[in-house]
């Protein structure tokens, strides 16, 4: 009676402490997994692949909610809340290999594109104008370029089917992008990256996309 008195209070112990201290925790901690996931997650952008806009080592927001509410751990789409616009900035991964990539959407389903010598042009519509030449205008947000290594592969005549976007990188000539790996699903879009808030020689700082 003696030796088996002690153990049943020891599981009684471990059996309070697993209800009151251990299962809070990992409730908590699947929340905050679920959130990450569903609702807001940061990238770490591994190469300048996107300069001038984003530069290596730069942390950016990732909003997940932008092109739509999904069940958490899944793809399965729960509220409808946006659509991916052409200038925007978005992480994804790559169809060629999964690699987890942030570059811009130069179109969207419906546009004809045209790129020569890294220049952008969409529906006839030469992005950049004349005396901006590394500078494009997507309407909503102006493109920053780095043409240092010239514009990489060009693109003719190339109609976006519906459904799917080009995603480029502003470092025209110096990003693996659509023109390598080809379109991209527009609901595997992973998220929208909407700010910076780190980076490096500078420190913390906020700095819309």
């Amino acid at each position: 009676m003696s030796q088996v008195a002690p153990a049943a209070g020891a599981r009684t112990g471990v059996l309070y402490w697993l209800k009151k201290e251990a299962l809070p925790l990992l409730v908590m901690l699947g929340l905050l997994a679920a959130a990450r996931d569903s609702l807001a997650n940061h990238y770490q952008v591994p190469s300048g692949s996107m300069q001038h806009t984003l530069m290596p080592g730069d942390r950016v927001v990732v909003d997940m909610r932008a092109y739509g509410l999904r069940l958490p751990f899944t793809s399965v789409e729960l509220l409808h809340t946006g659509v991916p616009q052409r200038g925007e900035v978005a992480v994804f991964d790559s169809p060629q290999d999964g690699t987890r990539l942030i570059k811009r959407i130069a179109a969207v389903g419906g546009d004809r594109v045209d790129l020569h010598e890294g220049h952008l042009s969409i529906n006839g519509n030469p992005l950049a104008q004349a005396g901006t030449d590394e500078v494009e205008d997507f309407g909503r947000t102006l493109a920053q370029l780095d043409l240092g290594q010239g514009g990489g592969p060009d693109i003719t005549g190339l109609t976006v089917p519906a459904g799917k976007v080009l995603m480029l990188g502003d470092h025209r000539g110096n990003s693996a992008d659509g023109r390598y790996f080809g379109l991209v699903d527009a609901k595997a879009l992973y998220g929208k990256a909407a700010r910076v808030y780190y980076r490096r020689g500078e420190g913390f700082t906020w700095q819309a996309l």
